[in-house]
């Protein structure tokens, strides 16, 4: 809960849907298990990045949405995922800015998790 936007409702959620943080080999795994990665479709030629994939826990993805769009609104907070949100913000709009803070919470909040530790204003994002 000490990430922001977070609160104990989207923390006990994402404790109940991964239940094992080692069972996901990167923390980058578990955005995509949720389903906040784009779908994509492949076939010879043909290479289309779609809408995000929307498998998972339903519930789960509408929290870290909520969570994000919190980061992106109200947080009063400065930290990386903020700054990142916001430029991400102003390169593509507000909703998939959501959806891409909402995909980067939930790898933070895997690797705060599997180390057990506290969220780190500073550090947070390190690669878009």
């Amino acid at each position: 809960m000490t990430a922001p936007g977070v609160g104990c409702m989207t923390a006990v959620s994402y404790v109940a849907a991964v239940e094992d943080p080692s069972e996901f080999r990167s923390a980058r795994a578990v955005s995509a298990w949720i389903g906040l990665t784009p779908r994509r479709y492949q076939s010879g030629e043909i290479d289309v990045s779609g809408r995000i994939s929307r498998q998972g826990d339903k519930l789960l993805r509408s929290y870290l949405y909520e969570a994000a769009a919190h980061v992106l609104t109200r947080a009063t907070t400065d930290s990386a995922l903020r700054r990142w949100g916001e430029a991400v913000r102003a390169r593509i709009g507000f909703k998939r800015a959501v959806v891409a803070v909402a995909r980067k919470l939930a790898v933070v909040l895997h690797a705060m998790w599997k180390h057990n530790r506290p969220f780190e204003p500073g550090l947070a994002v390190v690669a878009a």
